[in-house]
């Protein structure tokens, strides 16, 4: 499926006005199917993100042309559609990669065909090693175990249990936290998976409550299986601190769980989910606020964590491509390495050859729910 902007419609209908020339954007994001939690508002975030380019005047005085597929979640059409960006639609960057999976077949193209591409998926493998053409907005899942056994620590907590899905990102952040795990006086007493189609995981969370010692449990994973754990989690009373991914880090994970089940799930988050709380001079204050101020009012729903990847994404690119002053792929990549200090709603961004991130545990924010909501307990 493909969509597109009110521009695009236009120019392919030979509507648009003049021969003024342009910067063709691609996008290939899961808008519906398991992930579309996640694609839906990257897709909406991106679309509003054009208008308001363009309304101001575009990049240097070019219009954005943002070509956008949807890909379902499906890695095979996710990597058709990152050709066709490619080949057909002659775009000079793309953003997207809403999954893990999606994100790995988007980026063989990407690499192969030398255009500048930053995926919005969290897998550590995404930019280690560091590919060329290749950036991503997300924390990477292995600093989600850093910054979620960081304040295990801090609590005297030492050994927990752990089940985590056995989806590409639940599976990647598993083996990332059992890689750290020592690093921070962590040691996992059990370990249990669950696949992204169950609907009942108590077994493996009676195990888990069986187990002598577990003071804790740590559920790397995204979609609907969390909200399934946390549910059950509650239904046999298992009465420990419940440690949720940044996979899961938004409202619409409370509303699937429910609130009274979602009471004290802690996990690594944005600024965006606190921008109300957020310290006047918190130098991330104004950009999450203007962003979550203008995607309320336009779409009548709340701001997501994922929709804030597409946005630091987006201005990643706009910014680069503006100090580039040109259309070239690689001479937009090369100014996509020299970012620094860029705010998005995610963190402060500073890339460079080695780092195609250019975040830090910093960028995080540990949070709580507490009725319903969100709270910062760092």
């Amino acid at each position: 499926m493909k969509l597109t902007t009110a521009l695009t419609t236009l120019m392919a209908l030979g509507l648009a006005t003049g021969a003024g020339a342009e910067i063709r954007l691609g996008a290939s994001l899961s808008a519906s199917g398991g992930a579309a939690f996640l694609g839906d508002p990257e897709a909406k975030t991106l679309e509003m993100l054009v208008e308001e380019v363009n309304a101001a005047g575009g990049i240097n005085g070019e219009e954005i042309v943002l070509t956008l597929y949807d890909d379902g979640g499906d890695p095979n059409k996710a990597r058709t559609f990152a050709t066709r960006l490619v080949e057909d639609d002659e775009v000079v960057a793309i953003i997207g990669g809403t999954t893990t999976g999606t994100t790995m077949s988007v980026l063989s193209v990407a690499e192969d065909e030398g255009i500048p591409f930053i995926s919005l998926a969290g897998a550590i493998q995404i930019i280690d090693p560091v590919r060329d053409y290749v950036f991503k907005t997300p924390h990477t899942d292995r600093m989600a175990c850093e910054k979620i056994f960081t304040d295990m620590q801090t609590r005297g907590i030492s050994k927990i249990g752990m089940i985590a899905g056995t989806d590409g990102f639940g599976a990647s952040m598993e083996a990332q936290c059992k890689d750290v795990a020592g690093d921070h006086g962590i040691e996992i007493l059990v370990a249990e998976t669950y696949a992204p189609q169950d609907a009942d995981m108590t077994p493996q969370l009676t195990k888990i409550k069986a187990t002598e010692g577990v003071q804790a449990v740590l559920n790397p994973g995204f979609g609907q299986g969390p909200a399934i754990v946390t549910r059950n989690y509650a239904q046999i009373g298992l009465d420990l601190p419940l440690y949720q991914s940044h996979g899961v880090a938004s409202d619409g994970f409370i509303e699937l769980t429910g609130v009274e089940a979602a009471e004290g799930v802690r996990l690594p988050g944005t600024a965006l989910l606190i921008a109300d709380i957020l310290e006047d001079g918190d130098a991330q204050k104004p950009v999450v606020m203007a962003y979550k101020t203008a995607y309320e009012a336009k779409y009548g729903e709340a701001v997501s964590t994922f929709g804030g990847y597409a946005h630091d994404a987006f201005r990643l690119m706009v910014d680069a491509i503006a100090r580039a002053g040109s259309d070239d792929p690689d001479e937009i990549r090369d100014a996509l390495e020299e970012t620094r200090d860029l705010v998005g709603t995610t963190g402060i961004y500073s890339f460079s050859a080695d780092d195609h991130l250019g975040l830090n545990l910093s960028a995080f924010r540990m949070l709580e729910i507490r009725d319903g909501a969100w709270t910062s307990i760092d």
